[in-house]
């Protein structure tokens, strides 16, 4: 079951800009000067995801060292990448965007998988039993060092998972870049019992439920209305 149910963080910010990426769009009715929005990540899936909000954006590579510290827990691990990719944005007068996602059984990190076959046994690995995503997002202003963050759990039961069935889902689904070895927003839900979470966007790798109310805390009125969209 997936509830919906956001926390309310405390955020100052400007306005960001409607649909696609690139130059900010600053409402007519606002009189301060806009921001431009970057995404510090180049992975597909949170493109996709902020694309969603219809607001403008630029992004960057973040090249952060994602080396496993030993002894960190894994919802410091998301946070503190998260939060580093955020702070690689130089430019000024911008508010960038830092997110990561971690997942783990049992307490141990599970990482990409990269080859069919690690994937296969990644799912054998996780059949029957529960795996929590930690998801955290960090929002930077590069001009006045203001610092919004938010972790987001999710734990997703997956049911038993024969051999066979991993093998034709590794191949159906491609799922080589997901920690997990599964894709929800696609294939994947069929390997799944339930999902907990009060975000299900957590999952994909961007919490947007969050994103969207650090957005409004900051008085930017999502969804965004203008005749630029």
């Amino acid at each position: 079951m997936i509830r919906l149910a956001p926390d309310t963080v405390k955020a100052q910010y400007l306005f960001v800009a409607p649909a696609g990426q690139g130059e900010v769009f600053s409402p007519k009715n606002h009189s301060e000067s806009s921001m431009k929005l970057i995404l510090a990540s180049t992975s597909s899936y949170r493109v996709a995801l902020l694309r969603r909000l219809r607001v403008r954006f630029d992004i960057t590579d973040p090249q952060v060292d994602e080396a496993l510290i030993e002894g960190e827990l894994p919802r410091d691990r998301a946070r503190r990448l998260a939060s580093l990719k955020a702070n690689t944005v130089s430019a000024q007068g911008a508010l960038a965007i830092g997110a990561d996602q971690v997942a783990c059984l049992n307490g141990q990190v599970l990482r990409k998988p990269a080859t069919i076959e690690a994937a296969v046994k990644q799912l054998l690995l996780c059949s029957g039993q529960t795996v929590r995503f930690w998801t955290a997002v960090s929002i930077r202003n590069t001009a006045s060092l203001w610092r919004g963050d938010r972790l987001v759990p999710c734990d997703v039961s997956l049911r038993e998972i024969s051999e066979s069935e991993a093998e034709r889902y590794v191949q159906l689904d491609d799922p080589l870049d997901c920690a997990g070895s599964f894709k929800w927003e696609s294939l994947g839900i069929s390997l799944f019992q339930s999902i907990d979470t009060d975000d299900p966007t957590a999952l994909e790798g961007l919490p947007l439920i969050a994103v969207c109310d650090l957005l409004r805390e900051a008085d930017v009125p999502l969804p965004l209305l203008s005749e630029k969209i």
